[in-house]
């Protein structure tokens, strides 16, 4: 089976988010099973040297959007076993960052549809066009528009993810026909609440819609989670379905990860406690083994539940507790965490950026791993956290609660707690504070976090699944 994932971002060459990791990885897994599934992406002047050195021009062709007549190149390089294709626009791409700029909407336009006229030039045929987010929602709109005549592309079907909702693609209703060039009588495929929206188009033509977990699924037909969409997702609630991602297993080991003081296992934990004490050390916290250590990754924002932290921190800091911080955003958080550091001297760090090799060394070397989020439709930290022995504790949504059961339940890897309330949070510290008190049932929490699986190979078998339902 031909696949080919069109999507704005991929680890290694560039990358903002989630997104990149699953763009990165799940290729892999479904040529694994089989497949081969190849990616297109934008050239962007931020993707490093040693990549571009690497890639080699396949060919160069004219993109019409709208009124507009452009030039476009089409290089190509392989990793891992996976050949990535990239759409060389200078206009477009040779710029600092991969969003936020003026042009954004005309920018993914532009990209949407080269990738269906890079097709035409590949010596590829892909059954199946897995548009990733609404940078690529256009994708089935121009298939069925523009394209549906070109005998490469007659049978070609598409699947569209939702990777986060609330990211949409909207733009005024001028931009379907000056920009995008759809004839007045069609821009109904584009138009939602009087806007142009470019993930609407995405979900209501292509022939399947996913999201990342299957409670993301059902969330998003709610008011509180949809943005807008839920009348369009209920509307089209038949080809809807979530599969939770996965996480690189190979890159994210605890056995064989250079950027760890000390490597470790589930047959031998001694590499994790000396985790712990490098990371209490780097990050000026008190070297002490009875200490739970709390690990926050991520962006600074409210929706990830920050509010909750910082409305009952001072009470979890009265429990014998250290945290460490690493994440940047929202000003009033990072305040906050900078505030707190001053205040609890060797109990707090906040670290503001992201530090890729620093984010491994919380992983590794905290005790738990922190995410009270309002709104989550994967989440990759928690497996992350749990592929390094770090128990996570959790909201009760989306891709969260798919992932985490509770450790007072059969199977649990991790503590929950379910309606958005800050002593609710709090008691789900308590309670792990307390089993890490207990060191023996401590250790068989950590050996079961070791033991849970979430590599890409389940979720690329559903994929498989999900292609095969189009196909037919």
């Amino acid at each position: 089976m031909n696949v080919l994932f069109a999507a704005s971002e991929a680890r290694p060459f560039i990358a903002s988010g989630g997104l990149a990791d699953v763009i990165g990885a799940l290729p892999k897994a479904l040529n694994g099973a089989g497949c081969d599934c190849r990616v297109i992406l934008p050239l962007y002047s931020d993707i490093p040297d040693k990549f571009r050195a690497e890639m080699k021009k396949v060919c160069d062709f004219k993109v019409w959007l709208g009124w507009r007549n452009q030039y476009c190149g089409l290089f190509e390089t392989k990793l891992s076993g996976v050949t990535f294709y990239f759409i060389d626009n200078e206009y477009y791409f040779a710029r600092n960052g991969i969003y936020g700029h003026y042009d954004d909407g005309e920018r993914f336009a532009y990209f949407s549809m080269a990738v269906l006229e890079a097709v035409k030039h590949m010596d590829f045929d892909p059954e199946v066009i897995h548009c990733h987010d609404w940078q690529t929602g256009l994708v089935p709109v121009f298939l069925n528009l523009f394209f549906a005549d070109e005998e490469k592309l007659a049978n070609t079907k598409t699947v569209f993810t939702i990777h986060n909702i609330q990211y949409q693609g909207n733009y005024d209703m001028y931009f379907a026909g000056d920009v995008l060039g759809i004839p007045e009588n069609r821009r109904g495929l584009v138009e939602y609440d009087g806007r142009c929206n470019f993930m609407k188009a995405g979900i209501d033509l292509c022939d399947a819609v996913s999201t990342v977990s299957p409670t993301y699924a059902e969330e998003i037909q709610d008011p509180w989670f949809a943005w807008g969409l839920d009348r369009l997702l209920r509307e089209k609630k038949y080809k809807l379905s979530g599969i939770l991602n996965g996480i690189d297993v190979v890159s994210y080991d605890p056995v064989s990860d250079k950027d760890i003081p000390a490597t470790f296992s589930k047959y031998d934990l001694s590499g994790k406690a000396k985790c712990k004490e490098e990371l209490q050390k780097e990050l000026g916290l008190a070297v002490d083994p009875d200490s739970m250590v709390i690990g926050m990754v991520g962006r600074l924002v409210s929706h990830k539940g920050l509010d909750l932290v910082r409305a009952v921190c001072d009470r979890i800091l009265e429990m014998p507790v250290q945290i460490a911080v690493l994440g940047s955003g929202e000003s009033a958080f990072e305040s906050f965490f900078r505030y707190m550091q001053e205040k609890y001297p060797g109990r707090v760090s906040f670290v503001c950026g992201f530090i890729p090799p620093l984010a491994r060394r919380i992983y590794a070397g905290s005790d738990v791993f922190l995410m009270p989020s309002k709104s989550e439709p994967c989440g990759l930290a928690q497996m992350i956290s749990l592929r390094y022995g770090t128990v996570p504790i959790v909201r009760e949504t989306g891709g969260l609660k798919d992932s985490i059961k509770d450790i007072g339940g059969i199977k649990g890897n991790g503590f929950t707690f379910q309606t958005y309330n800050a002593d609710d949070m709090l008691d789900a510290v308590r309670r792990a504070q307390n089993l890490y008190s207990n060191g023996e049932r401590w250790k068989e929490a950590v050996l079961n976090a070791l033991s849970c699986d979430f590599s890409w190979n389940r979720s690329a078998q559903t994929y498989i699944g999900l292609y095969e339902s189009v196909l037919k």
